[in-house]
């Protein structure tokens, strides 16, 4: 793999961090901030929808720019961001950064995707892919919980400092290793934006789409709040936050990394054996969220399981999508961030009910059962690699 896609990685790491960041933070945050700690989750969604949206919108403003000036563009709005949510007291204001936040975010991982994408052969899309998001799988392992302890030791704000100062190197190494040359295909000899639009017209490319989202829903309704079923149902101490959230990103390190070395050519049997037993998996963690040892063992399995799935649907979405080559990355983005909008909104109802802190695994398993079965329609195209490819 050429060195400017671990460099974009790099950068992702950074954004991932914030992403996934506030898993570990709610409680102290919404504290802090005089806000419930389910009001305080939206914040992951209101992250997420600026993704949805910023995803093809960013990608379309991008489209006949250097791909090195636009994502760094993206990298120092993303910083700015960051700054200003460390140093507000109100959340309407903090809520609005998160937006800001997310529609750079959006841009930058529209563009890198095309751009990976564009760096290595046409049948490696999945290996490409699996290293960018290795960036993602890294900040789970170590920036969330690191963040999750620097927010325990120093507080919140730090967190948000932190995440600032982590987007100083990935902008010199955008700016040092990407190629200046515009986004592949986003030239006149390219297809035309109408035309790359009109591949969102294809039934098998949306409901792969949807699929993706829904997997990825139900890792975010889970992942959300997963420090109240650490802290309160397990009954461990706060320190053990960010033990869970390594767990997770380890596991979910390792799901992306053997999933990219089958998503191009063997997605069938990741989806075939991994599918069911994350649904099984989503309601075996809430059963056994009170023994400890259970609960950090499942985790750990989730995240594998959860990023093998969803990475290899990502990689579905790009082959469904080769004849959009400069906004195939907004739609896979956009798949992914539905997910991340719609899970935790619908985990957060829960919270309220009988379920209480476990309502939101509970919530996982469903989204995953409605997920394998809408992709049962789809099971020939998913068990076939890059050779079922259809530029439109």
């Amino acid at each position: 793999m050429p060195l400017p896609l671990y460099l974009l990685a790099l950068a992702v790491f950074a954004m991932g961090t914030s992403e996934f960041m506030l898993a570990g933070l709610l409680p102290d945050l919404a504290s802090d901030l005089g806000v419930p700690v389910a009001t305080a989750g939206t914040l992951t969604s209101a992250f997420a929808a600026g993704m949805v949206v910023g995803a093809p919108l960013m990608a379309v403003l991008a489209r006949h720019r250097s791909g090195r000036s636009s994502l760094f563009g993206f990298v120092l709005v993303f910083l700015l961001a960051h700054a200003v949510g460390a140093v507000t007291s109100s959340f309407p204001v903090l809520f609005a950064t998160r937006v800001v936040a997310a529609l750079a975010n959006a841009g930058f991982l529209a563009v890198a995707v095309t751009t990976a994408a564009a760096l290595v052969a046409p049948d490696r899309k999945g290996r490409a892919l699996a290293v960018l998001l290795s960036g993602t799988t890294v900040a789970t392992v170590a920036g969330v919980p690191g963040g999750s302890v620097l927010g325990t030791l120093l507080g919140w704000r730090a967190t948000f400092w932190a995440v600032a100062v982590l987007c100083l190197p990935a902008a010199v190494g955008v700016l040092t290793a990407v190629p200046a040359r515009p986004v592949e295909a986003g030239g006149s000899d390219g297809p035309t934006l109408r035309a790359e639009f009109a591949q969102l017209s294809s039934p098998r490319l949306l409901l792969v789409m949807l699929v993706a989202a829904l997997v990825n829903a139900a890792t975010f309704a889970g992942f959300t709040f997963l420090a109240p079923v650490v802290t309160d149902t397990a009954d461990l101490g706060e320190l053990w936050v960010p033990v869970a959230l390594v767990l997770f990103g380890a596991g979910s390190f390792a799901g992306v990394t053997v999933a990219g070395r089958l998503s191009d050519r063997r997605p069938g049997p990741v989806l075939a054996v991994g599918g069911p037993l994350l649904l099984i998996g989503w309601p075996a963690l809430a059963v056994l969220a009170d023994k400890p040892f259970a609960l950090l063992a499942l985790v750990f399995v989730q995240g594998a399981l959860s990023f093998a799935l969803g990475s290899t649907l990502i990689t579905r979405v790009l082959y469904e999508a080769a004849g959009a080559p400069t906004m195939a990355g907004s739609y896979a983005t956009a798949a992914l961030n539905l997910g991340a909008v719609t899970g935790p909104l619908v985990a957060a109802t829960t919270l309220g009910t009988a379920a209480g802190d476990l309502g939101p695994l509970w919530t996982s398993g469903l989204l995953v059962a409605v997920a394998l079965l809408l992709a049962f329609p789809l099971r020939t195209v998913l068990r076939t690699g890059q050779s079922s490819e259809t530029p439109g």
